[in-house]
């Protein structure tokens, strides 16, 4: 077998494993359940795009293909970071409390303060 051949034969299978995967992570952000599930899943259809991208630019010997993915990785972690932003802003609903498996902040802090822990003293204003 050549190179070449073995490169095409590559290329095809991770063409065809990131499609699959394309797939099942738009099922995942269409079905939810909840707003950070389909963030996640956002993040992930960004990497894998990323990763259709570059085997396209190896299949094509094309080098501004990876530009362009370059490009979209960037500007996937910038959505990804404001995405987790807007989720902490706006707060969970007393529903979303009731799924989410780990401590809320507040009763995290409340649990630290019974457990020795002690926060910092506030600074005054005017003093550095």
């Amino acid at each position: 077998m050549t190179p070449d051949a073995i490169l095409q034969a590559a290329t095809s299978l991770a063409l065809l494993l990131l499609s699959a995967g394309l797939v099942v992570t738009v099922i995942r952000i269409i079905r939810g359940p909840t707003l950070p599930d389909r963030i996640v899943g956002l993040d992930m259809l960004v990497a894998i795009a990323i990763g259709l991208i570059a085997a396209v630019a190896i299949r094509t010997g094309v080098d501004l293909y990876v530009d362009i993915a370059i490009a979209l990785g960037l500007v996937g972690f910038l959505a990804t970071v404001a995405f987790a932003r807007f989720v902490l802003a706006r707060g969970l609903s007393p529903e979303d409390e009731a799924i989410k498996p780990h401590a809320s902040a507040k009763s995290l802090s409340a649990s630290r303060k019974g457990a020795g822990h002690r926060e910092r003293p506030a600074r005054r204003k005017g003093r550095r």
